[in-house]
């Protein structure tokens, strides 16, 4: 944020951030109570085990505790996953565009890359179901909903891959943004296939990015395995006691589920409105964004003109400069942001 900062004149807490995917709403306060009363326990160590927060993550996904793992953020879980890959061998199909990381896990462990290109439709919300690559790869990694599209695959979509490949790794750390009777989630499909992991985090849809905590759901051999090869206290006590409120705090769940879908849609026809913009219609709380005029340039207009920080998608191999990612944020943050956009396309 320093650099945007410094482009823009202004300090980072000033800055209107739409380059993260984190919800505007949050944290919490249930989070941030929990938080507080935790601070005693920093004179003490964690439970190795993290039995209560196993427990809790367990019965908000109606498994038993020793199904899941907790972990510092999702990133640390892919690099247990990529060691269970590498192991495998034979290799790892990976859908892309593909969030940055990925391919860090795996590159670690030297485990051939064979990626799988997800066609961009950039007309209407449809898109056509594609069929998924021959297993010439032992593994494969996907995200769903896909970041940065927003495309939510179906388990229909997905189930076949769950018979095809020796080992399945889907990212779900924006499943939590569908409503509960639209979601797609693979987690009831744990105990028939013990070849898939799926991944979460609390960090996006609670707006703890910076706490670092996530966890993986799979079959209790191979969670074993991750907790014997990693660092004894990977989560703190300050985020064991916000995960444990975070999923029971419903209330907070129900309000995002409600106040998402419209915020995306208008956002959504905001965009499509814009002369040289065209928007994807994801299923998530971010938006990727085609544009004629380069977006490292128009981040650049957002930033001097606006204090607005967008996300140009160069991280991104296959998109390049013609795309950018925009979070869904309020009402109020999503009508700047299109009117910066309509003066920054207009230059």
């Amino acid at each position: 944020m320093a650099w945007a900062a410094a482009i823009a004149g202004c300090s980072p807490d000033s800055l209107l951030d739409f380059s993260a995917s984190i919800n505007p709403l949050g944290p919490p306060k249930s989070v941030l109570q929990a938080m507080s009363a935790a601070l005693e326990q920093l004179r003490h160590y964690p439970d190795p085990n993290y039995t209560s927060l196993r427990h809790a993550l367990a019965d908000y996904h109606q498994v038993t505790a020793d199904w899941v793992l907790p972990g510092n953020g999702a990133a640390e879980l892919l690099t247990w996953a990529a060691r269970d890959v590498a192991a495998v061998g034979g290799g790892c199909h990976l859908l892309t565009p593909a969030f940055g990381d990925y391919g860090r896990s795996l590159a670690a462990f030297d485990v051939p890359i064979r990626p799988w290109p997800l066609p961009l439709q950039m007309a209407g919300p449809v898109y056509p179901t594609e069929p998924w690559p021959d297993p010439e790869a032992a593994s494969i990694l996907i995200n769903n909903p896909h970041n940065p599209t927003g495309r939510l695959f179906t388990l229909t979509e997905l189930e076949p891959l769950l018979e095809q490949f020796a080992t399945v790794i889907v990212d779900e750390a924006f499943m939590d943004f569908v409503p509960p009777d639209q979601q797609q989630s693979l987690i009831g499909y744990l105990g028939r296939y013990p070849n898939l992991v799926v991944l979460r985090s609390l960090t996006k849809f609670y707006t703890l990015p910076g706490l670092r905590i996530g966890y993986a759901l799979g079959h209790p051999d191979r969670l074993g395995r991750w907790q014997r090869w990693r660092d004894p206290w990977p989560v703190n006590v300050l985020a064991v006691a916000a995960a444990i409120a975070a999923v029971g705090d419903t209330a907070f769940q129900t309000h995002t589920w409600q106040w998402l879908p419209t915020a995306r849609r208008i956002l959504f026809e905001g965009l499509q409105s814009i002369p040289g913009l065209s928007s994807l219609a994801g299923a998530a709380n971010y938006l990727l964004v085609k544009t004629t005029t380069p977006a490292p340039l128009l981040q650049e207009r957002l930033l001097r003109s606006h204090q607005i920080l967008i996300r140009d998608c160069l991280s991104f191999a296959e998109l390049g400069p013609d795309y950018l990612r925009v979070a869904v944020r309020t009402e109020a943050e999503n009508d700047r942001l299109l009117t910066a956009l309509s003066q920054g396309m207009a230059v």
